[in-house]
């Protein structure tokens, strides 16, 4: 048994579970502060394995699947139900289907704050590829990029990201090489001028830095920083079908994981941050998971909470609820479809794992 399934396993109930909680938490605090009824809140995913407490109508358990957790609230799609989620306002329906996301997001944003402050592992030049702009342009094995284009260089995200952008045009890169600082002017190629399965845009390999230099900020930057990555993260995802067109980025790289392939890369950013002694890489890993989850959620796909969000607001604007027949049939096709792409992708994982 390699350690590497050890670390997702580890991953699963360390990273994951908690991630999947904070979500229905999210759920089950906004039904609560709307009057909505909720019949269980379990732990696990059913079969259940015992009924841990019953209190104010609201049975709490413990199920056999160690997967995060889940909410039943009452009436979920019956409005007759006095009390139910379908019974309720479309304000408190929103609140409530929302707040699953939300708590991601927030959660995303604690975790990201409490990262930026212990610091951020620098990134530095591992090798230069020969006959590449990085070559060309003086690049050394060993330089620590400070900033780019004027930006500071906290990830190698940041980095990548203005080299995909800037094709064709110079990009000022400020680094540290034996103590002192050193301005590279670097011209990334184009779409088409390298295969982005083979190398990026100037032709580097990158490396957290040996020396273990961080860039710490204060409470305030940590913040704003927590912010602008959050953000960043959505804007990327949106982008990703774009990218793809125009070969910024891989059909590999892009490859939609399940819950065994997040559990691999938060095995692997777990490792990193017990060789590298920084909490960091878990920090970050987790909260980009966290974000990942709550926007996956809000996409207007049936089943999910985007895809109910969705019949509420064609409820607000033709005025009238659509039929719950009709939407819970579209639900649990959209529940059906979802199940089977997990399974594809699970044995996608299994059979080719992301490390």
């Amino acid at each position: 048994m390699s350690s590497n399934f050890l670390w997702a396993v580890a991953a699963f109930f360390v990273v994951l579970t908690p991630i999947i909680l904070i979500h229905e938490l999210g759920h089950f605090f906004a039904a609560r502060l709307s009057n909505i009824k909720v019949d269980e809140f379990g732990l696990g995913f059913p079969p259940r394995a015992v009924k841990l407490a019953e209190r104010g109508g609201t049975i709490y358990s413990l199920n056999w699947i160690p997967l995060g957790g889940f909410v039943r609230p009452a009436g979920e799609d019956d409005p007759t139900v006095p009390g139910g989620l379908a019974g309720a306002s479309k304000r408190a329906r929103l609140f409530v289907l929302s707040a699953g996301a939300g708590a991601n997001f927030l959660l995303a944003l604690v975790l990201f704050w409490i990262a930026f402050m212990l610091g951020t592992p620098a990134v530095a030049v591992s090798e230069v590829n020969p006959g590449t702009p990085a070559e060309a342009a003086g690049f050394q094995s060993g330089d620590v990029f400070l900033m780019v284009n004027g930006v500071s260089a906290d990830n190698s995200g940041i980095i990548a990201n203005t080299m995909r952008e800037s094709g064709g045009e110079p990009v000022s890169v400020i680094v540290l090489r034996d103590g002192e600082e050193v301005e590279v002017l670097v011209t990334p190629r184009g779409p088409g001028e390298y295969d982005p399965a083979v190398e990026g845009p100037i032709g580097l390999t990158l490396m957290a830095d040996p020396g273990g230099l961080e860039l710490k900020r204060n409470p305030l930057e940590a913040a704003q920083k927590s912010v602008e990555s959050i953000v960043e993260i959505v804007f990327l995802t949106v982008r990703v079908p774009a990218m793809l067109l125009s070969g910024d980025i891989t059909p590999s790289e892009a490859r939609p994981v399940s819950v065994v392939g997040i559990s691999q890369i938060a095995g692997e950013a777990a490792q990193t941050s017990v060789r590298r002694n920084t909490l960091f890489p878990i920090l970050n890993m987790m909260a980009f998971i966290s974000v990942a989850l709550g926007f996956t959620n809000l996409l207007p796909i049936p089943a999910l909470d985007g895809g109910r969000i969705v019949f509420v607001l064609v409820e607000a604007v033709r005025g009238r609820r659509v039929e719950p027949e009709r939407e819970g049939m579209v639900h649990i096709v959209g529940m059906l479809v979802l199940l089977g792409l997990m399974v594809l992708l699970i044995i996608q994982d299994i059979a080719n794992p992301i490390f």
